[in-house]
């Protein structure tokens, strides 16, 4: 079992063992001042339970894992602890026969001439929360990108100063990284604590690590396409074809279907075209530097296949043969959209839109029958809307039916029949996206049936004096199985004072059905465009937002579930999107443990429009959000989650504001705006 072998180059090794293909991880170099020792695990073995002492790369491979949170790809990591009941002894575990600290803790550390290791939930109750605890628990995690040793203490894990200081001696004495280890802290509480550290215990802190980072998975997957390189102001006046796979210097708001992305600038994962990406099943990926990158420049205009994975990515290129066969066998199935119910008239108030289910009926029939007149956004606005927790704006639901009725009365639905009949239309997309801006014009130009007209002065003289109002897409072709079409459609806003400005925006709403990108990914998926159908969800604008924000209620980074966290980007007032910020600009992004007894927050970037060191958010708002994330999540958890059977991933994808219309001179409110079904990273 200990067998001594030859030593290999730390650089190399590591490469290898991430399955890095990117092409500078082979000219990687070891940290300054570290120098290997005797290996004593035979290569290939992986029978090895733990080492008090790691002296080599090939050791610490034998040991390592990729992390339960892959937030920083490109990184190996070795589980380890101090027993201070065994007179402070370290171990370091084989991390993937022990995926968690209790695995090992309870079968190695527990009886004999050692005390009993209790149950898991009284072990992590003491053991990352007690000062008086019997165990140090950590990890040491090797980045490859920024070649960063660095130990790491879970972000919710209490240990004082002290403890950590003793962590850090020890690890840094019985490993041959020692010279170069760090101590990272791993949220905004550990990090309050690391400033207590004494000066021999190094810290690196997440914004110095990313700095390293060139590489950004986002949507996992693999794919095959034609690489074509585009700059996101070149894609807003042009067509990519479905077929290819493209690399851009920033990522766009919109894309019509591609076979995958790079893209130069770093995105959030929570962005329109990041959510298309993983609806798709296509590969998305930032990369620094992607639109002179040698291996990808070298393989312009040739079909290639992509792969992005959780720590590496690679390309290569393909035959047109394999590309061909690709394309026809990943061509998705024809999509058939629910039936529209034009039944329903009248203006219905969002309470009612979707009633709780009844006779045996689940919270999914229910939505989705509810959907059926009014579309995907109202449904589940409705069941927020009668969620404890969650404050949402009291609205009204216009049915289906006078988009059906508006779209008949105006000819629309004849224009349309022409065009599809057009053979320039269906062959030639500068032709389709031609017609289709004269068809928006031709919605704009139509006349609101004056019934509707009546029953809305009506409603928003009675319920909404003197307030403007948004009125917002919600229609039977999004947050669906296997088309949820996020962003495809776009809502406005009117003002009641002037009545044609109510009219042009109700109008504008519909028109976007025929937006020429949501028309390109009907037409992908196999989708009957007359099948389509648009409500409205209407309640007043808010004219200043405080902040708005996008958040999802698991932990994207964490299919294993082991580290339950809410994911937030959030970015200040209202006219600066979060999910496709301007160049240069960033939001506050962090995982906020809440689950956990002290709701540490793990920041991953900063807003740059606040000032340096302050967050977006107060303590006492980002406590209010963990409250109705953790409501939504467990309201929808009976039509998407572990609720209605579903053992995969599940999470629901939330925007929300804050703002101090309804209160002025108060702290700015929470509002959530929507909520639906979240894709995951893919590759789950």
């Amino acid at each position: 079992m200990n067998r001594l072998h030859a030593r290999r180059a730390p650089s190399s090794l590591l490469c290898l063992a991430l399955g890095a293909l990117v092409p500078s991880c082979e000219e990687a170099q070891a940290p300054a001042g570290i120098v290997e020792g005797t290996c004593v695990v035979p290569p290939g073995d992986t029978s090895t339970e733990s080492l008090e002492r790691i002296e080599c790369t090939p050791d610490f491979q034998a040991l390592a894992s990729e992390p339960i949170d892959t937030t920083i790809p490109g990184a190996r990591s070795v589980k380890l602890g101090l027993d201070r009941a065994d007179a402070d002894r370290l171990w370091f575990q084989n991390s993937v026969r022990f995926p968690v600290h209790y695995d090992y803790a309870s079968t190695r550390r527990s009886g004999g001439d050692l005390p009993i290791v209790p149950s898991l939930a009284e072990f992590n109750a003491s053991e990352y929360y007690s000062p008086d605890r019997r165990f140090v628990l950590a990890a040491v995690t090797y980045y490859e990108a920024p070649k960063i040793w660095a130990l790491e203490i879970s972000p919710y894990d209490t240990a004082s100063a002290e403890l950590i200081t003793l962590l850090y001696r020890k690890v840094k004495a019985a490993a041959f990284f020692g010279p170069g280890l760090y101590f990272h802290p791993t949220s905004e509480a550990v990090a309050a604590e690391a400033k207590k550290l004494p000066a021999d215990v190094p810290i690196k802190t997440t914004d110095e690590i990313f700095a390293g980072i060139d590489y950004q998975p986002l949507s996992l997957a693999t794919s095959i396409g034609r690489l074509q390189f585009v700059t996101a102001a070149e894609l807003a006046g042009a067509y990519v074809p479905h077929e290819n796979i493209v690399v851009l210097d920033q990522a766009p708001n919109d894309i019509n279907v591609v076979m995958g992305i790079v893209s130069q600038e770093f995105q959030t994962p929570l962005s329109h075209v990041n959510v298309l990406s993983q609806n798709r099943k296509t590969p998305n990926m930032g990369l620094r530097g992607a639109m002179s990158n040698p291996t990808l420049r070298a393989l312009e205009g040739k079909p290639v296949e992509l792969t992005v994975g959780k720590s590496a990515w690679s390309v290569r290129e393909v035959s047109q043969a394999e590309a061909d066969a690709f394309w026809a066998s990943h061509k998705p199935a024809p999509v058939q959209l629910p039936a529209l119910d034009l039944s329903v008239t009248g203006l219905v108030d969002v309470d009612e839109v979707t009633p709780e289910p009844a006779n045996g009926a689940t919270l999914r029939d229910a939505i989705k029958k509810s959907v059926l007149a009014f579309g995907g956004k109202a449904a589940h606005y409705s069941i927020l809307r009668r969620t404890a927790g969650v404050p949402v704006q009291k609205a009204f639901a216009v049915p289906v039916h006078y988009y059906d009725q508006f779209m008949s009365q105006n000819g629309i639905y004849a224009r349309l029949d022409a065009l599809l009949a057009d053979a320039s239309f269906v062959a030639d997309s500068r032709v389709r996206d031609a017609k289709l801006a004269e068809l928006r014009a031709a919605i704009e130009a139509g006349t609101v049936d004056a019934e509707l007209q009546a029953l809305l002065k009506a409603k928003i003289a009675a319920e909404y004096p003197g307030r403007k109002l948004r009125f917002r897409t919600s229609t039977n072709s999004e947050d669906l199985d296997g088309f949820p079409c996020a962003g495809c459609y776009e809502s406005h806003t009117g003002d009641p004072s002037d009545w044609n400005h109510v009219l042009r925006a109700i109008k504008k709403t519909w028109a976007t059905v025929w937006l020429f990108r949501t028309f390109e990914e009907r037409a992908y998926y196999g989708i009957d465009h007359k099948t389509v159908g648009m409500a409205l969800l209407v309640h007043h604008n808010f004219p200043d937002e405080e902040a708005n924000g996008v958040a999802v209620t698991a932990n994207p980074f964490d299919p294993s579930g082991l580290d339950p966290a809410f994911y937030v980007n959030v970015q200040v007032g209202g006219d600066v999107e979060v999910v496709a910020p301007p160049p240069g600009i960033k939001s506050d992004q962090f995982l906020y443990f809440f689950a956990s007894p002290n709701q540490p927050i793990a920041f991953l970037a900063r807003s740059n429009l606040v000032p340096t060191g302050q967050s977006v958010l107060t303590t006492a708002q980002t406590y209010s959000l963990g409250v109705a994330l953790k409501a939504i999540h467990e309201r929808f958890s009976p039509a998407y989650g572990p609720a209605s059977g579903n053992t995969g991933w599940y999470a629901m994808d939330v925007e929300f504001k804050f703002d101090d219309d309804e209160a002025p001179g108060q702290p700015p409110a929470l509002y959530v705006k929507q909520a639906r079904p979240y894709p995951g990273r893919g590759g789950q």
